[in-house]
């Protein structure tokens, strides 16, 4: 099921910078003793180095993968070459196919995977400039699939705004685990 994030705290994210965004998911990793891993195509990695700045990030953080290619999203974990011909690399399914592959590759409880198209043009598949597809998938069996369409806004604008969806996801997951 894909579908857009709100929330009450919706206003209140919004004003925090992505560092402090992520010092909280890192202290509600902390609290609750889970781990992330991130793997991560259009944000290339950055995630993965928001989360390891946040103090404590040894304790809470597995790692990344970056797999900003097709070829590499099927051979570093595991996303079937069907899934993405049938629905491309920017999918919903792709999204979800990539968390899952993180997490059967790593013992974090929670993987939060990235994809999407930052530009400055569409992609070969013909995504638009701005799609991004966000997917978690937790230890518990619990998955989740967002998807937003940013428009034609710069690389860092859709990248950033990529991150603020993922860290929004994965506190939602966080919020929900029950240890």
């Amino acid at each position: 099921m894909q579908e857009t994030l709100s929330g009450a705290n919706a206003e209140k994210r919004m004003s925090l910078s992505l560092e402090e965004r992520a010092e909280h998911i890192g202290k509600l990793c902390h609290e609750r003793r889970l781990t992330l891993a991130t793997v991560e195509s259009c944000t290339a990695g950055s995630l993965a180095h928001l989360l390891a700045q946040t103090e404590g990030a040894s304790k809470t953080l597995h790692g990344g993968f970056v797999v900003y290619t097709k070829e590499a999203k099927v051979a570093a974990i595991g996303v079937p070459e069907g899934l993405i011909a049938a629905h491309t690399a920017v999918s919903a399914e792709v999204a979800q196919a990539m968390a899952d592959g993180g997490l059967a590759r790593c013992p974090a409880d929670i993987v939060v995977a990235v994809t999407g198209v930052a530009g400055p043009e569409p992609d070969e598949d013909g995504n638009p400039v701005g799609r991004v597809f966000v997917a978690a998938a937790a230890r518990d069996g619990r998955k989740r699939v967002v998807r937003q369409d940013y428009g034609e806004r710069s690389r860092g604008e859709i990248c950033g705004s990529a991150m603020a969806m993922a860290l929004d996801l994965i506190e939602e997951l966080l919020r929900a685990q029950v240890r």
